[in-house]
């Protein structure tokens, strides 16, 4: 194993594909990736002169609950040769990367797996979900805040668009845990429009919500998939991402996507589950809902992640975390915050008062998945009676935290 040359990538990265079933990405997608990875903080595992493993990670900055942007490993382009499987590669490349993380003062490593089964034993838990819609748009409305019908919008270049849109992006991550901030190069993802990823549809389109000054607050990006059958057309609206900065905006977008002519159903694959939109359609059964896991989180520097997010009601717990992978975070650790959002973490002789492991902090974290729900599976024990119930109020947040893109 060892830390990645930079004209290694190439090598590299081939054999990333292959772990993933060996279909080659486009050249613009691996043209972006090989310009975002950062080679210092990616390793490879060799066999000889072939490259057998890969781990690397992005220097990222994640919201979290009170609005505070924490530095962040995101980990990612994580595979294993097939021809070395069960070898304990895997786990060679976990345990150098987690102590390098540490070692480079991150609170957080964040991934999206690919196979969850395999994280969970290195002490990522499950943080947040992502929804899709596919909506009947012939069988389901809107139904619109006052206000909606005076924004303007505009059909742009996306290219032309995009400072304009990242300044909307921008200002919407620390209202939302779970969101990065988004670091010189990441905006490139956004406009990724190779014709081997539009699924049959069209460019990428983009729409853009402004106030009378002429102030961008809201964007929509997507394609148009043109379909026709015997009784005319069947097209569909792919949306790509949406963000707005106010409920009217929010909805004048949607409106608009819903209404595009030859158009019928509107379909996007990565909202927060507690998207405004599920409020604004009249048949929310019909705009067929559905969940995926998204964020995989990891505590690796326990008392600095628990001392970086704020809570929601003042807590003072005592809590025995089980972490085998990482040893320094294991043990009895007493938190306390207090309803200024403050909050201190450090060690204690003192009885606790939950048990649980550094998984079901790390599902608890951004404030999505409540400490209640996990005790109702087992996975956090109750040592004094009402200590799940304060610590989960405390943890859990207003809004459902939300990754909006991969990585």
């Amino acid at each position: 194993m060892r830390v990645l040359q930079a004209d290694e990538w190439d090598v590299w990265y081939t054999q990333l594909e292959l772990a993933f079933g060996g279909v080659a990405d486009c050249p613009q997608e691996r043209k972006l990736y090989k310009a975002l990875t950062e080679t210092e903080r990616s390793l490879g595992v060799w066999d000889g002169e072939t490259c057998v493993g890969s781990a690397g990670a992005f220097s990222f900055r994640l919201s979290v609950p009170g609005g505070a942007l924490v530095p962040a490993a995101g980990v990612t382009m994580v595979g294993v040769s097939p021809t070395h499987r069960r070898r304990g590669v895997l786990s060679s490349l976990m345990r150098r990367q987690l102590d390098d993380i540490r070692a480079g003062g991150e609170p957080l490593a964040v991934l999206t797996a690919s196979d969850p089964a395999i994280y969970g034993r290195f002490g990522y838990g499950t943080a947040t979900y992502v929804l899709a819609v596919d909506i009947d748009t012939t069988r389901v409305r809107l139904s619109v805040p006052p206000g909606t019908d005076e924004v303007r919008l505009r059909l742009v270049d996306p290219e032309q668009a995009l400072a304009d849109c990242e300044r909307v992006y921008a200002a919407l991550v620390p209202r939302r845990p779970g969101m990065p901030g988004r670091q010189p190069g990441w905006e490139r993802l956004a406009l990724l429009d190779p014709p081997a990823m539009r699924g049959g549809g069209s460019p990428l389109k983009c729409v853009v919500a402004e106030r009378e000054d002429g102030e961008v607050v809201g964007y929509a990006r997507y394609r148009v998939r043109p379909d026709w059958d015997h009784s005319g057309s069947d097209g569909k609206v792919d949306v790509v991402d949406l963000d707005a900065l106010d409920p009217v905006t929010g909805a004048a977008l949607w409106r608009y996507l819903f209404g595009i002519d030859l158009t019928w159903t509107v379909t996007a694959k990565r909202r927060p589950v507690d998207d405004p939109l599920l409020h604004l359609v009249t048949d929310v059964r019909r705009s067929k809902p559905n969940t995926r896991d998204a964020l995989y989180v990891r505590l690796v520097d326990l008392p600095a992640a628990l001392e970086a997010r704020t809570y929601g009601a003042p807590l003072d717990v005592g809590v025995e975390v089980e972490d085998a992978f990482c040893p320094w975070n294991e043990g009895r650790w007493r938190l306390v915050a207090d309803d200024k959002g403050g909050a201190r973490c450090a060690r204690t002789e003192d009885p606790a008062d939950l048990e649980l492991s550094v998984r079901e902090l790390g599902s608890a974290y951004l404030g999505g998945i409540t400490l209640t729900s996990l005790a109702a599976a087992g996975r956090v024990r109750e040592l004094r009676p009402g200590a799940v119930a304060e610590a989960s109020r405390a943890f859990a947040g207003d809004v459902a935290p939300w990754l909006p893109h991969g990585f």
